[in-house]
């Protein structure tokens, strides 16, 4: 995978690079990082263009991007999926704050939500309500006594992304594992890729990074999975037991449901409660 620049008000989008297009009409490789590009998919967000052409896992670096603040980037695959990498989104921020950013010309634009829009799917529950910057507040129950119930609230502003939540890794349990690697999923999962949990133990190497580091990789895909409403979003992200699906369908619901959402242009001092404002690579120390 390759992250490289693109123009002002480009947005983010993925370039199959392995996927020869007609050189006159190269749209067929392209797939914009859209909520309405996301199709059903097993424990990851996966996005799919007219012609077929997909990319799966992408809510890590897609929080990445969100967490450092950029608006603008074109991201080349060389597969169907993401590099998994450590399962976390630390790698990517590290190689997006190692290069820099560059603030481009023109407004910045973000989402604002107006008005409370929820979707629920038994005891699982996605909310948005109106805050003056993004907040995500997270509650998982789990039957493992390693996971167990974990609550967190975080306002994901001035570098708190990338201290708080950017080296919090996927977790699942063992018996999924074996369930999946059965049926010839998840065939490159490894303890290193991923916190595997079998009741009350923690069987990756090194055990967890943070005694609620589940909880935290829940915020995490959340804030990948909403920057595919293609802006920054002002508003308050409530989930219980949610996840990828539900966080599209929440994103569904918000654009479907009149009034409850508007495109603002962002001030100064809104800008500077943006998720990537004043993010430096030294706020990767903090998650040590």
């Amino acid at each position: 995978m390759v992250v490289v620049p693109a123009p002002a008000n480009t947005g983010i989008t993925f370039v199959r690079s392995d996927i020869h297009a007609d050189a006159s009409d190269p749209r067929g490789a392209i797939i914009p990082a859209r909520w309405d590009h996301v199709v059903p998919s097993q424990l990851c967000t996966l996005i799919r263009n007219e012609d077929g052409a997909e990319v799966s896992t992408i809510e890590h670096i897609m929080a990445a991007l969100a967490g450092c603040g950029i608006s603008n980037a074109t991201v080349f695959v060389d597969g169907p999926e993401v590099p998994i990498v450590d399962g976390s989104a630390a790698p990517f921020v590290d190689g997006l704050l190692a290069v820099g950013l560059v603030n481009q010309e023109g407004p910045t634009r973000a989402l604002k939500i107006l008005k409370p829009v929820e979707v629920t799917n038994g005891s699982a529950k996605a909310r948005l309500e109106p805050a003056e910057t993004l907040e995500i507040d997270f509650h998982i129950d789990f039957a493992d006594e390693a996971i167990g119930v974990q609550d967190k609230r975080l306002v994901m502003a001035n570098g708190a992304f990338v201290r708080e939540l950017s080296n919090c890794r996927t977790f699942c349990r063992k018996a999924d594992v074996d369930h999946m690697q059965q049926n010839g999923l998840a065939l490159g999962g490894t303890f290193e890729n991923a916190v595997v949990v079998d009741g009350q133990d923690v069987l990756s190497p090194g055990g967890l990074r943070r005694a609620d580091e589940p909880v935290r990789h829940k915020m995490l895909d959340a804030l990948g999975d909403l920057y595919l409403a293609g802006a920054p979003i002002l508003g308050r992200y409530v989930g219980e037991k949610s996840g990828h699906a539900m966080t599209n369908a929440l994103l569904r619901e918000l654009f479907a449901t009149r009034g409850a959402w508007a495109y603002v242009t962002v001030d100064a001092p809104t800008a500077a409660r943006l998720p990537g404002a004043g993010v430096s690579r030294s706020d990767l120390a903090f998650c040590a």
